[in-house]
């Protein structure tokens, strides 16, 4: 029986590790399925901080997963990337190709954004799927606790109010500041989040 699987976590969960490494032993035995991304910080491939990638398609929010998926059959599933950045409408499209094309679909996101908000993707996933997976990789904050929040820093320091959805990555360094600010994540525990307390050395 298909089935809607979505596993979550924090930034350096190893989401996109997973992700790339159940498509790469699926596809390698001939089992047909897509892989799927959304602003993906390296454009159309999902990428994992550990160094591989494999080439994804680049999901807009006017785009019919179920229509797209459809038209790409026979598939037997689907890994979803990014999947926090995906409409709730999308969500429900990936619903219906597990229910109405009996396609499987594994579908990996952050939990929460920068204000410690669900992401709109991501709880219209855990209101539809089946089975719901925490990544089991903890990432630690710079004191060494469970980092449970995606701080944004503009210019070096934690913001608390903005648009959701701006791409940056957790380097300490961007090569190109976006709109003239440099923009990064890091990786917080629940103290420390609410401190704006980046640690000593940042």
């Amino acid at each position: 029986m298909s089935m809607l699987r979505f596993s979550f976590g924090t930034m350096g969960s190893g989401k996109s590790t997973l992700a790339l490494q159940i498509h790469h032993n699926m596809t390698s035995r001939g089992v047909p399925g897509l892989l799927l991304t959304k602003l993906d910080r390296d454009g159309a491939q999902v990428t994992s901080r550990l160094g591989v990638s494999a080439p994804a398609i680049d999901i807009a929010s006017d785009f019919d997963l179920f229509e797209l998926i459809k038209s790409r059959m026979p598939v037997q599933f689907v890994v979803c990337d990014e999947a926090q950045f995906y409409t709730p409408e999308q969500c429900d499209q990936l619903a219906r190709v597990v229910d109405e094309l009996s396609v499987d679909v594994f579908a990996f996101g952050l939990i929460t954004d920068f204000r410690g908000l669900l992401f709109e993707g991501t709880k219209r996933m855990l209101e539809l799927a089946d089975q719901r997976n925490e990544m089991q990789v903890e990432a630690r904050c710079w004191c060494g606790e469970r980092a449970n929040n995606n701080a944004r820093l503009v210019n070096g320091r934690i913001v608390y109010e903005g648009e959701t959805v701006i791409v940056g990555d957790t380097d300490k360094v961007m090569s190109e500041p976006l709109f003239g600010d440099e923009v990064r994540y890091e990786l917080l525990c629940r103290r420390h989040y609410v401190a704006g307390d980046i640690g000593p050395s940042k």
